[in-house]
């Protein structure tokens, strides 16, 4: 007994300070640097070593800029086909955790159609208002054909692969979503035999998630190396020679990014705009840099899940979103590029050119498929419009400058959507959106994943 009080005595003899030195370690003094600043850090370092690397031809600046943006993009795409595959999977049957499941994947769908077609109308009015195409200083030489090409044909029969490897060895992101989405109904159709699938398809993008939070830390130095080379390579006087094309683009994705989301937002499902943007923010400025929706989509998971909507939900609105939502490199992008190109090659186009853009951009978006770039797309819409091919080698030289906006507002879009069908469907915890904060990527990367539960879970109720 009195062994015991001795010990508790001692104990409680110790100094306040000494234990509590264990909850305070040495490395907190110093002040982390916020994400969004490591990546501003990362364009600024990124122009002036790309500067230099150009005006004073610096060969080894230039290729070490070169191969830091390749290897980031490279490790960012080696997630992507077992990413989607495993997100799209088991985001279809945490649909079977919300009530009226099916109306929501509509309300989802006719959201992402509505904004597309408001995108590309914007898209429509800025390149008719100021004839892109007109007085660039190029000439027929600068034309060229891609080597990829997009047609309606290849689009439809490009679905549905021929066999299980393919696709991920040769990233056709379509047929993996095509195969996730069989898989997924398959297993809802299964239910409980399903279940040790489904846990291990959990276990694998639990995995993945946590490898990709790795690359997304690497980000800001990918920045120096990717906005690095986007200098050294074409310069600012290539950006002189696309000057009102460059402006049409970046001036369009603004009012689609800052204009018509906040208005749908504030009008539609109630909120305040501000704060979106406040607790999205991580996701939109790392798309603007990796120029990759797929590989964006952990974080951009993460923001939608901080701003109210239920976790069940954001699990399937994102991952499609990611593949199919893509406002900047499907809707405005393609029609600019397509008034850009006629008015260049002398090819008159009237009403009914104009509505088979926003046809094919409303209709076709998914051939994007989330992945860095949109030649496909524009393709697409170029061949369906009779237009020459060879107007695509026109934009190539400065299409990473712009698809670092067009992705940006790709990401932005992906996680409005959720935000607004949630609010309208009364499940969005409004409570959760306001105190909803930009985050380091530090924090996001070191919240625990929530253990897969069979049965026993309270689903999530659409009114």
């Amino acid at each position: 007994m009195s062994s015991s009080s001795s010990s508790s005595s001692s104990s409680s003899s110790v100094p306040a300070a000494d234990t509590a030195a264990p909850d305070t370690p040495e490395k907190s003094r110093i002040p982390k640097v916020p994400f969004w600043a490591q990546i501003l850090l990362g364009l600024v370092l990124g122009v002036v070593l790309g500067w230099a690397a150009r005006n004073w031809d610096v060969a080894w600046l230039g290729t070490t800029l070169t191969k830091i943006g390749e290897i980031f993009v490279q490790l960012l795409k080696l997630a992507v086909a077992p990413l989607v595959f495993f997100a799209i999977t088991i985001s279809i049957t945490n649909l079977r955790n919300v009530h009226n499941a099916a109306r929501l994947a509509t309300r989802t769908l006719l959201w992402f159609m509505a904004t597309s077609l408001i995108a590309v109308a914007i898209g429509l009015f800025i390149g008719l208002l100021t004839n892109p195409g007109s007085g660039t200083g190029l000439s027929a030489e600068d034309a060229a054909k891609p080597d990829t090409t997009g047609s309606w044909l290849d689009f439809l029969t490009g679905i549905i692969p021929t066999d299980i490897i393919t696709p991920f060895t040769e990233l056709k992101v379509l047929q993996i979503v095509f195969m996730a989405v069989v898989v997924g109904i398959a297993a809802l159709k299964l239910g409980a035999k399903a279940e040790p699938i489904l846990t291990l398809g959990e276990s694998a993008l639990a995995l993945l998630q946590k490898a990709l939070w790795w690359i997304i830390r690497l980000a800001p130095i990918g920045t120096i190396g990717l906005i690095g080379t986007a200098i050294k390579d074409y310069g600012w006087d290539l950006i002189g020679s696309y000057a009102t094309f460059t402006a049409d683009i970046y001036i369009g994705c603004a009012l689609v990014l800052f204009g018509v989301y906040p208005l749908l937002l504030g009008t539609v499902a109630k909120v305040n705009p501000v704060q979106f943007f406040k607790g999205a923010w991580p996701a939109i400025q790392l798309a603007f840099v990796s120029r990759s929706s797929v590989g964006t989509m952990p974080l951009t998971q993460k923001v939608v899940e901080r701003l109210g909507v239920p976790k069940e939900y954001a699990s399937f609105a994102v991952p499609f979103g990611s593949t199919t939502k893509m406002d900047g490199c499907a809707s405005i992008y393609p029609a600019i590029a397509a008034i850009f190109v006629g008015e260049f090659f002398h090819v008159d186009m009237g009403v009914k050119e104009y509505l088979l853009i926003v046809f094919v951009s409303v209709i076709g978006s998914a051939a994007t498929a989330g992945l860095t770039g949109a030649t496909v797309m524009l393709t697409l819409t170029l061949s369906t419009l009779g237009l020459p091919l060879e107007g695509v080698g026109l934009l190539l030289a400065i299409d990473p400058i712009l698809d670092m906006m067009r992705t940006a507002t790709n990401v932005a879009g992906q996680a409005v959507i959720p935000v607004l069908v949630s609010a309208k469907e009364k499940i969005l915890d409004r409570e959760a959106f306001a105190t909803a904060r930009s985050f380091s990527v530090e924090e996001a990367d070191d919240t625990p994943a929530e253990p897969r539960k069979a049965a026993g879970r309270e689903p999530v109720t659409a009114s």
